[in-house]
């Protein structure tokens, strides 16, 4: 069967209309080499202090409210239940380099929160792997989910653990508004 300019024509048109369908939709990929970037604009930003003044209310152990550098968005807050059912306050900012930390407040276990604040199986082995020294204070450090790191310690009788992208001298200034901060007290 003998090919025309008009099939061939043809042809060059639907090629041209997959191309346009593919490229529209990878507009929302990019290349990131240092790992996601977050832009600041397009996220919520939550009232830190009334989430964490209602998780006293809410939770058995006093809650720490702190106060993050500034240029720091705070955008999430949640209260949610570890496997053995303790509760963890959870809030995550996004740094002013555009980084996300996440600080988790629990009674429970400092291996389960661990284990359930980086995502790793609920039998996974926790080994401590540095430390890191904050105003005095030792905050342990433990491999996480990707390439994002854990710190915890324990400030009168509740664990607290800081996990996100964050650099460590981010991890270092939000360790140490922790230490700092408001205590709110459990109202349950």
């Amino acid at each position: 069967m003998a090919k025309t300019a008009r099939d061939m024509v043809l042809s060059l048109v639907a090629l041209i209309v997959v191309l346009i369908a593919l490229g529209s939709l990878g507009r929302g990929c990019a290349f990131s080499p240092g790992g996601p970037k977050v832009d600041p604009k397009a996220v919520p930003t939550v009232d830190q202090h009334a989430e964490l003044r209602d998780a006293a209310g809410i939770v058995g152990f006093p809650v720490r409210d702190p106060n993050a550098p500034a240029g720091w968005r705070v955008n999430s807050a949640q209260t949610a239940a570890t496997p053995s059912g303790a509760s963890s306050v959870q809030v995550g900012w996004l740094t002013a380099g555009g980084r996300y930390l996440r600080l988790a407040q629990s009674s429970a276990p400092l291996d389960e929160l661990v284990r359930f604040e980086g995502g790793l199986d609920r039998n996974a082995a926790v080994p401590a792997d540095g430390s890191l020294q904050v105003a005095g204070r030792t905050w342990t450090g433990y491999p996480g989910q990707h390439d994002e790191r854990a710190w915890a310690t324990d400030l009168d009788g509740v664990r607290v653990l800081i996990t996100g992208s964050g650099t460590q001298d981010e991890v270092r200034a939000l360790a140490s508004a922790v230490q700092d901060s408001t205590v709110l007290p459990s109202t349950r």
